[in-house]
């Protein structure tokens, strides 16, 4: 009988032996970047050049689908049913990555290119979400090769459009639920609260971009000789902007005032640790008052301005331009309406007497919130086997502070879902010099390979 170390020793040995940068390094090369159409090509040939063949060596049906939405990426979708009595995992990454930023990294690194520098490897992708995915599948894979069935039936989805708001994936959920039926999501995706000790959470926050616009003329106008007569579109989008928020960013709009943050919930995130050292420093003053850090990130709302311009701030002349604009995010949680947004905004932008700032909402970067019970018995029995492994206690937030589509998994699904994130907060996911740590990913192979057994072994949890 296999029994669960020597699975572990199994998803270590793999690591140790360089096989898994060496799978990881394959999947990095391929340029998958989704904010480009010139790389749309890319996404298919990530699914059939890498994502298909590993599952199809480990027993699973691949079938990839088109997107419904133009914009979009494909879909792969794998099955391996064993027994239709047994219960259903589903799992789910993202094979796109944003622009690779190529001549902004450090020493000039090729961001398609893995590279290794002590516990680091870098590489667009490593942290979000290639790694990731590739350590759960992985995990299966040393599941089967000691004990030659999952014990569990397992369904994959991979999206290739996350990084552009998961374009399509809802309809597509809508259009295959019977495809996409199971009893629990399990996924990985995002950062742990700190690097060296497992992180599970339940849901996200929601987010909402939108653009901020002051048009008043065509042009400029010298600001000598129109300064003082002419309104500056620049001067009034700032003082819109302190409307929506105090200097030390309270939110003064009261629909994103969230009424979620229950004594419940205060008491899940209670003596949770936000940042890590390898990160920047946490603000202290910054955010609402009365919160701790942690109820600030997971348990309440955030704006923040993504970009701001008026004029040419790379060579500024002496003239009044005719428009400023600034490009804004909510992230926000449960208990905020997500319809209501942006008529909220327009309702107190006019109550302030900005009739003139103008607001284009970005649909491409929405995601709603979502949360669940960390009572759930899926999420207890993962918490459990992770701390067995890892022998510390697991931090569990009831939602990250970023977004997901989680919504699709929870609410069109109807699944209960469980996220075990294996990269860390300084990881510069999104920015130049992304990397994973050796550490942490060696670490997430062991826990993975460890919680798909204890599930084999156990069966869903009561």
């Amino acid at each position: 009988m296999t029994s669960r170390n020597e699975v572990i020793k199994r998803a270590e040995a793999y690591f140790d032996s360089g096989e898994f940068l060496s799978d990881l390094a394959r999947l990095i090369a391929i340029p998958t970047e989704s904010q480009k159409p010139s790389q749309k090509h890319q996404l298919m040939r990530y699914l059939t050049q890498e994502v298909q063949p590993l599952l199809e060596q480990l027993g699973f049906e691949v079938r990839i689908f088109e997107n419904p939405v133009s914009t979009g990426g494909p879909f792969l979708v794998a099955e391996r049913i064993e027994d239709p009595d047994l219960p259903t995992i589903l799992t789910y990454g993202h094979g796109d990555v944003v622009r690779g930023q190529a001549g902004s990294w450090r020493d000039d690194l090729d961001p398609f290119v893995l590279k290794e520098d002590g516990e680091r490897v870098y590489g667009r992708g490593t942290a979000d979400n290639k790694c990731q995915h590739l350590i759960n599948l992985k995990a299966l894979e040393c599941l089967l090769q000691d004990k030659e069935k999952l014990g569990f039936n397992c369904k994959v989805i991979i999206e290739t459009s996350e990084e552009t708001g998961s374009a399509g994936l809802l309809e597509f959920f809508e259009d295959h639920q019977d495809l996409l039926s199971a009893d629990v999501l399990i996924a990985s995706d995002g950062p742990r609260l700190q690097a060296d000790t497992p992180t599970v959470f339940t849901g996200v926050r929601g987010a909402q971009t939108f653009t901020l616009q002051v048009k008043l003329r065509e042009g400029a106008n010298h600001s000598g000789n129109w300064g003082g007569l002419l309104a500056d579109p620049a001067i009034i989008l700032a003082h819109a902007i302190s409307s929506i928020v105090d200097e030390r960013g309270q939110i003064h709009i009261p629909a994103w005032r969230p009424d979620s943050l229950t004594p419940e919930i205060r008491e899940s995130l209670k003596g949770l640790p936000v940042g890590d050292a390898r990160g920047p420093e946490i603000s202290k003053d910054w955010g609402e008052k009365g919160l701790t850090p942690a109820e600030r990130a997971y348990g309440w709302n955030s704006f923040a301005v993504l970009a701001l311009k008026s004029g040419v701030p790379e060579a500024p002349v002496n003239a009044i331009d005719g428009v400023a604009f600034a490009t804004c995010q909510l992230r926000f949680v449960v208990g905020t309406d997500p319809d209501n947004i942006i008529p909220a905004l327009r309702e107190h932008l006019d109550a302030y007497g900005f009739k003139d700032v103008e607001i284009q909402q970005d649909e491409r970067c929405y995601f709603k919130a979502s949360r669940l019970s960390t009572k759930d018995p899926w999420v207890q029995m993962t918490v459990a086997s992770l701390e067995r492994t890892s022998g510390k206690k697991v931090h569990l937030l009831p939602n990250l502070a970023g977004s997901l589509p989680n919504e699709c998994f929870a609410d069109t699904l109807g699944l209960p879902t469980v996220w075990v994130p294996h990269s860390y907060a300084g990881c510069s996911q999104h920015a130049p010099n992304e990397h994973i740590l050796k550490p942490v990913a060696r670490d997430a192979l062991r826990n993975m390979a460890a919680l798909f057994w204890d599930i084999s072994e156990n069966g869903a949890p009561v």
